[in-house]
């Protein structure tokens, strides 16, 4: 019998083949192929066959995008989730003090392929209770864009978790989730002291072009831009307040006993550290 693989496109020329050793679910939805499948990482995602998450590394990458902005933002008390059809950000959000989670996605049927197939992020019963609005995480479907345009409502994180951007796709619908407009919509949104994070592609050098479009696009809408640039996955993070503060990493370390839960994957050390660009971002 023939091995299945996902093959993962990761730059120029360069995949990543994924070995599937189970498959759990598979679907095709009105938006994305959805596979959820075992995998040497243990459970994971991919949509149109990017790997989105996998058991083994999901909480470095869901602490790594929320926790930096949680802290560096004045209060956590209201955040807004926009893709992250996993549901793990709106645990973290709850988790550090959140009251109310709005999460928005526009794929129903992926947000509950996962609370059904993924042993993290939302349980069946917890995405019903979201659905319902019953509790403080509300789970709205819709185009996130859109969500953001007509939004009464005001928070103090705003978290935009996609897959990654697709220059090379200009009709790909996600790309408009990263421009300079939506980041204003979404700016535009924050109470005062209020941080916006997305996830910003890769740090490596052969595969920095999203992280140089996202820093170029964060820096024309905010004030101050602050960076997590994860070391033990693969992605870098930018978080972006209206208003600068003189040193936004003490900022983040001076309030990180104050969160409710300790963080898993990272700590003081890990927010100097990792709020370094890489040198040749930094050079150029």
């Amino acid at each position: 019998m023939t091995e299945r693989e996902v093959v993962e496109v990761i730059g120029a020329g360069l995949t990543r083949h994924w070995r599937v050793d189970a498959v759990r679910h598979e679907t095709h939805t009105p938006f994305q192929h959805v596979l959820i499948a075992e995998t040497a990482h243990g459970t994971a995602l991919f949509c149109d066959d990017e790997r989105q998450s996998a058991d083994s590394t999901q909480l470095v990458y869901h602490e790594a995008l929320f926790l930096p902005p949680a802290l560096l933002a004045a209060r956590r008390e209201r955040v807004l989730v926009v893709g992250s059809s996993e549901g793990v950000v709106s645990q973290l959000a709850v988790a550090a003090g959140a009251s109310v989670v709005d999460h928005v996605d526009i794929d129903p049927d992926c947000v509950r392929a996962c609370a059904e197939h993924l042993p993290y992020g939302y349980t069946p019963g917890e995405l019903a209770a979201a659905e319902r609005h019953d509790g403080p995480v509300r789970v709205h479907y819709g185009d996130g864009a859109e969500f953001v345009a007509r939004a009464a409502d005001r928070y103090d994180v705003v978290v935009v978790d996609l897959p990654d951007e697709r220059p090379d796709d200009p009709d790909a619908q996600l790309n408009r989730l990263y421009s300079v407009e939506f980041l204003r919509r979404c700016a535009q949104l924050l109470t005062d002291g209020g941080v916006v994070v997305s996830q910003a592609g890769s740090p490596a050098q052969w595969r920095n072009a999203t992280l140089r479009a996202a820093l170029d696009r964060f820096r024309e809408v905010f004030a101050q831009v602050v960076p997590y640039v994860s070391d033990e996955h693969e992605w870098a993070f930018l978080s972006g307040r209206l208003v600068a503060g003189p040193d936004p990493v003490a900022e983040m370390v001076t309030r990180l006993p104050q969160l409710p839960v300790a963080p898993a994957t990272l700590d003081a050390d890990a927010l100097r550290a990792r709020s370094v660009l890489p040198f040749g971002i930094r050079r150029s």
